[in-house]
């Protein structure tokens, strides 16, 4: 089911499922950072040397699929590019936009989707990089 294009908000670490497609197919990986930039705009950070950031960059045309608490649960389609290489703040990861052209629920009325898996650093300086990133991508 399609839905009008308004991106609902989610947990803040939530793993997103990030599908791009290359010369060998599609390919996809889980984002730990990925924040909703406005009713059409989701931002996301990758690491530098990540496959799936040379195939964007190639095909721009990508899916990321959040299932997140509350009963999140849409993937969004759209057009993904750099839009900040290197993320300020953050060595090593690139910040990407995804303008979201369409919205594919995956809502039903016989289920719900109470919780998502969301990402827990167990290592500090892991968790002040990951604060780091999310704080410019929010900037972005």
């Amino acid at each position: 089911m399609e839905l009008a294009i308004e991106l609902p908000n989610w947990t803040a670490g939530t793993v997103c499922m990030l599908a791009t497609i290359g010369a060998d197919g599609p390919y996809a990986i889980p984002v730990s950072a990925a924040l909703r930039g406005g009713d059409q705009r989701i931002v996301l950070a990758l690491g530098a040397r990540r496959g799936s950031l040379e195939r964007l960059r190639a095909e721009p045309q990508v899916a990321l699929t959040i299932l997140a608490a509350g009963d999140i649960a849409f993937t969004a389609h759209g057009t993904a590019r750099v839009v900040a290489d290197p993320l300020p703040g953050a060595e090593g990861v690139i910040g990407v936009e995804l303008s979201v052209e369409r919205l594919t629920s995956h809502r039903r009325p016989t289920f719900v989707v109470e919780d998502g898996v969301v990402w827990d650093w167990v290592d500090d300086d892991a968790r002040s990089r990951d604060a780091a990133v999310r704080a410019a991508l929010s900037a972005l």
